[in-house]
């Protein structure tokens, strides 16, 4: 059975960091690719980021580029978002999914067939 499960949430100040979790069961990552997505109250979800295993490649939305990264330990069957300089404008529930396609390596969240149930991310001083 295919599950993906979040954690690392919680409140941070702005400026501050965070690191979310993303940890998998039912298949390995060495041949998919997962993507980080967000929903803020009243928005539509948001792509954040993505990474491929099979293609080696990240991907990141413009309003998280050079703030968050992403990365997947294979062993541990885990991917990671570090988020770092949070805005309040981060503050939205947070959510890994597995693409449907081990080709697609972008941020359609209709790419995406498997879904963790979210974590909520607060930037708030």
């Amino acid at each position: 059975q295919v599950q993906l499960v979040e954690s690392g949430g919680g409140l941070v100040q702005p400026g501050g960091s965070l690191r979310l979790s993303c940890t998998i069961s039912g298949f390995t990552l060495d041949n998919v690719v997962i993507g980080w997505f967000r929903q803020a109250p009243g928005k539509e979800r948001e792509g954040v980021s993505c990474i491929s295993r099979p293609v080696h490649t990240t991907n990141y939305a413009a309003s998280v580029k050079g703030r968050f990264t992403i990365s997947a330990d294979n062993a541990n069957n885990t991917v990671y978002l570090e988020m770092n300089n949070l805005k309040p404008e981060d503050t939205a529930v947070y959510t890994c999914a597995k693409a449907s396609r081990w080709y697609y390596s972008g941020l359609d969240p209709n790419q995406y067939n498997n879904w963790g149930q979210g974590i909520q991310v607060t930037v708030s001083s």
